[in-house]
């Protein structure tokens, strides 16, 4: 796994605001085309060995793949036809990104209509018009794609330690995280007061993991954990490491652990799952879930 490298927010949060709104025009694009799935896995995109990618998506009854490479800082559009890209630059405007994407799909034969304005960000400019987003730094792009890739890893064998109901490991777009998801198989209680996109999210019992690269609410990358519906009595469960705590979010809590303190652990995997692991078992344990039936082959205690 590439080495954690430091990625404060202040050094590159022009850049990554400006890659968070090329990925909702990304994101949404897969949206309007790949089949509607439970808890919206349909919308997310994932890891791979550049970047970013949407996968294999059809629309206008051909395949294809977008892809974000942040090794030779380019962003691909495949398809049976071939691979056309346009380079991922300092300068290059959400609506200049938005206009070349657009090009190259039209080229390829394929055409996508989608709602073309952000989402669940302090940005409301349609992304045809916003030429305020245009940072592109390479060194700060490179740390975050080293980020994703370790987090996925990570994330990627703790998500095999468990039997029951699981996400992919995936990456939403709306609020540009990585994150899996353990479900305990059971509906949670209706809220008519949400809104459709949380109602789907959240029709059944979850505890998630991610990690997002911080924004204008949270200044540091941090790993975290919630449960939801959240039980009675789950912040009264301890985490680990010591440096873990349990943060106030309106009227639920996080589990949160800062980046950083993972980067400096003398062994930074081992760090990260503990801190995974202690938030499961919190959950699990508040919300009644058959932890032991849940436990797969690949669990480090074996399995149930």
């Amino acid at each position: 796994m590439a080495e954690l490298r430091a990625l404060p927010l202040d050094d590159w949060e022009p850049t990554k605001n400006t890659l968070h709104l090329w990925a909702q025009i990304v994101g949404k694009i897969r949206l309007a085309t790949a089949p509607p799935q439970n808890h919206w896995w349909n919308a997310t995109l994932y890891v791979d060995a550049c970047g970013l990618t949407t996968r294999r998506i059809r629309s206008s009854g051909r395949d294809v793949e977008l892809a974000f490479d942040f090794v030779g800082h380019r962003f691909l559009v495949r398809t049976a036809g071939g691979v056309e890209s346009f380079p991922l630059e300092d300068g290059l405007s959400v609506a200049e990104f938005y206009e070349q994407l657009l090009a190259l799909l039209g080229r390829a034969g394929i055409e996508v209509e989608i709602r073309a304005v952000p989402y669940g960000v302090p940005f409301e400019t349609p992304f045809a018009e916003d030429r305020e987003h245009a940072s592109y730094d390479r060194e700060s792009v490179e740390r975050f794609r080293d980020a994703l890739q370790w987090v996925d890893a990570t994330l990627q064998e703790f998500a095999g330690w468990f039997a029951g109901k699981s996400s992919p490991v995936h990456v939403f777009w709306h609020s540009f995280d990585i994150a899996v998801t353990r479900f305990s198989g059971r509906r949670a209680p209706d809220t008519p007061a949400a809104n459709a996109v949380n109602r789907e999210a959240y029709s059944h019992e979850v505890i998630s993991f991610g990690f997002w690269p911080g924004d204008a609410t949270v200044r540091t990358p941090t790993f975290y954990s919630y449960t939801a519906p959240e039980p009675a009595g789950l912040t009264q469960h301890p985490l680990r490491p010591d440096a873990s705590l349990w943060v106030p979010t309106g009227a639920s809590h996080q589990a949160r652990l800062d980046y950083e303190d993972v980067r400096a652990a003398g062994d930074p995997r081992a760090t990260l799952l503990e801190f995974l692991e202690s938030a499961y078992e919190a959950g699990a344990s508040a919300a009644g879930w058959d932890e032991q039936a849940f436990r797969s082959s690949w669990d480090p205690r074996g399995p149930g």
